[in-house]
């Protein structure tokens, strides 16, 4: 069976993704969670995981930050808080809230999130050894290495099958300095719509932003694999990823939407590289108008992937 995972912005949109078909919603706080839509408070994270029992579906909390000492000694409350809210799973890549679980007997199943560093299933065994219940795979890997990877994992591998695909995170408060230095006050947060380019390729724009966790910059276009789903379902992927950080509202539910009846149809054997087609075009009409799409890495030469 196919999951659907996704992010969601506001109670009221994690609602609408459960009762539209979405397994497993991705939530969390500032605090602990990277790059999330929007922070839950604790009362909103109780109702949203009590919402999506009531429907059958589950709730993972983001716990993937990178923790230096201040933080992670703050980690254990956040954990009791999620196992006596009864979140199913939490997103983590630091191990070091793995050694928290077990020194504080506050285990809960988790999904190993590195980022980056995801790029085998020697690496991903290694986790599920430790008590990983699934991992999620670094945006970089081609399908030629996924066919590879994916059936020699233990645990369900998740893939980004829509949404923005982070290249770069630093701790530091690179856009405030800068700001600082040319002596402007400007905001830094994701909802002023900054980007990056390079200075020989005018026509690139990494967007970029600063938040408790630091500064981020993601690929010039989202992701999209639409167009892929089968091949992914062939090779044993089964856990589709949805991220919403720059679709907000409505559209993001459609594209949601769009994604069921994809899983519908491969689960029925109704696939078709028409309904593809039909469904991609419709993504696209849905997506952002300010962000353009591609299939990122997906389809890539292994060995121009460094």
């Amino acid at each position: 069976m196919i999951e659907l995972i996704a992010t969601a912005e506001s109670v009221a949109q994690a609602k609408e993704l459960v009762d539209c078909g979405v397994n497993i919603l991705y939530i969390g706080e500032d605090e602990y969670g990277l790059r999330l839509p929007y922070s839950f408070t604790r009362e909103e994270q109780r109702e949203v995981i009590a919402y999506a029992h009531a429907k059958g579906a589950q709730v993972s909390a983001a716990v993937n930050a990178i923790f230096h000492n201040d933080r992670i000694n703050q980690v254990a409350e956040y954990l009791a808080f999620l196992r006596e809210a009864e979140v199913d799973s939490i997103t983590l890549g630091d191990p070091g809230v793995v050694q928290v679980m077990r020194e504080q007997d506050l285990f809960i199943p988790y999904r190993y999130d590195a980022q980056v560093m995801v790029t085998s299933s020697g690496q991903i065994n290694f986790w599920a050894k430790r008590g990983a219940v699934g991992s999620v795979l670094a945006r970089e890997v081609p399908f030629e290495e996924m066919k590879k990877l994916i059936p020699g994992a233990l645990v369900p591998v998740e893939v980004l099958v829509y949404g923005a695909t982070c290249i770069h995170q630093s701790k530091r408060n690179l856009l405030e300095n800068y700001f600082n230095f040319i002596e402007k006050e400007e905001a830094v947060n994701k909802e002023r719509g900054l980007f990056i380019s390079e200075p020989k390729k005018v026509d690139s724009h990494y967007s970029i932003y600063q938040d408790r966790n630091g500064t981020h910059i993601f690929a010039n276009n989202d992701l999209d694999l639409m167009p892929h789903l089968g091949e992914l379902t062939a090779i044993g992927v089964s856990q589709w990823m949805l991220d919403g950080l720059f679709t907000p509202g409505e559209n993001f539910v459609a594209i949601a939407k769009l994604f069921v009846e994809a899983r519908e149809a491969l689960a029925e054997g109704k696939w078709t590289e028409e309904l593809a087609e039909r469904l991609d075009a419709e993504l696209h009409a849905l997506h952002p108008a300010n962000r353009e799409l591609d299939s990122g890495f997906y389809s890539k030469d292994p060995n121009e992937v460094v």
